[in-house]
């Protein structure tokens, strides 16, 4: 089973769009990819910049309107991912709890949906 391990930094909450995480954390993080990787669990990962960095395309019937970030309204927001595959959604979660968060940090797991899970016609309108 492949999993989306969402990383929700309390950092971002108010972080400029120059942000950039510590150097210790930064170090923690690499080793725990490392551990990962060793353990051929780790499918992808990456870190995102932060909202004020960003742009969100909002759709509304025929009209799409293109907002800069920050966003003061949002909350729990994004800020990097590991894709893993592990065997239970329980390993996920392990693996999750032994990422290097700060005091205030999240971690959403969340399963991956494969194809094969849909009904077969939606597999097939999906085929590309």
């Amino acid at each position: 089973m492949r999993f989306m391990l969402l990383v929700i930094p309390k950092a971002y909450d108010d972080a400029a769009a120059d942000f950039t995480p510590p150097a210790d954390l930064v170090a923690k993080m690499a080793k725990f990819n490392d551990s990962m990787a060793k353990a051929g669990v780790l499918l992808d990962l990456n870190g995102l910049h932060p909202p004020a960095a960003s742009v969100r395309v909002q759709f509304g019937g025929a009209k799409t309107t293109v907002v800069d970030g920050p966003f003061s309204e949002s909350k729990e927001l994004v800020g990097g991912y590991w894709m893993i595959q592990v065997k239970t959604p329980a390993e996920a979660v392990e693996w999750a709890r032994r990422a290097p968060m700060l005091d205030g940090d999240m971690i959403e797991v969340r399963r991956v949906q494969e194809m094969e899970e849909f009904p077969e016609d939606v597999q097939k309108a999906a085929k590309f």
